[in-house]
């Protein structure tokens, strides 16, 4: 049984230009005292082709974590424009927040990030070097895909993957919140061709 939980992720700030910050909202729930770390850290997919574009905009450590409910505000800048492949600049990508435990990674919450030009003019005719000051980022909070991992809390041995999708709810200020049951997850909206990103969120690490 995992000690820890994801019981709530808030996306803040959305949506919003490509290079504002990165802001969740993490409520983690822990069933009882956790003597190490618990280390968190956001990833930017630059390509759906490989791993080698991944950016890690910020790690942070939380803890000792004593058991009960713990929520923080998670931060990270804007990934590099120079290191994302001119033709992924655009569209569809992912963005996932990763939560580890003496070095094992125990849970990691994917989000679909399309990027696209505010400008109409700018959409029917982009230019070929992208201007990144002018792109904005929409985080599709509504449908999160949460992957959980089993590990031994003593020593950290890893299990293969369990996947869920999980539903959002929309406030007034243009945030969403997680919660669980896990329900289907629909990328209609998107029109994205790009469907090898969807293994990018449930790989095992």
């Amino acid at each position: 049984m995992s000690k820890v939980q994801i019981s709530n992720v808030v996306v803040l700030n959305n949506p919003a230009p490509f290079q504002s910050p990165f802001q969740f909202e993490v409520t983690l729930e822990c069933i009882e005292d956790l003597p190490s770390d618990i280390e968190c850290k956001i990833v930017y997919v630059g390509s759906a082709e490989s791993e080698e574009y991944d950016q890690v905009l910020d790690s942070v450590l939380v803890g000792p974590v004593p058991a009960g409910r713990h929520m923080f505000v998670f931060q990270a800048e804007a990934p590099d424009p120079s290191k994302i492949p001119v033709q992924d600049a655009l569209g569809v990508t992912i963005v996932l927040v990763i939560c580890s435990y003496l070095g094992k990674e125990f849970v990691r919450v994917g989000y679909y990030v399309n990027n696209d030009y505010t400008d109409p003019e700018l959409r029917e005719n982009p230019p070929e070097i992208p201007q990144f000051d002018k792109v904005q980022k929409n985080i599709l909070a509504t449908n999160p895909r949460v992957t959980r991992f089993k590990i031994d809390w003593e020593n950290t041995e890893i299990q293969p993957p369990q996947v869920n999708d999980m539903p959002a709810s929309s406030s007034s200020q243009e945030e969403a919140m997680v919660q669980m049951p896990p329900v289907e997850m629909s990328m209609d909206a998107w029109h994205s061709d790009k469907n090898n990103l969807s293994s990018r969120v449930n790989r095992k690490p």
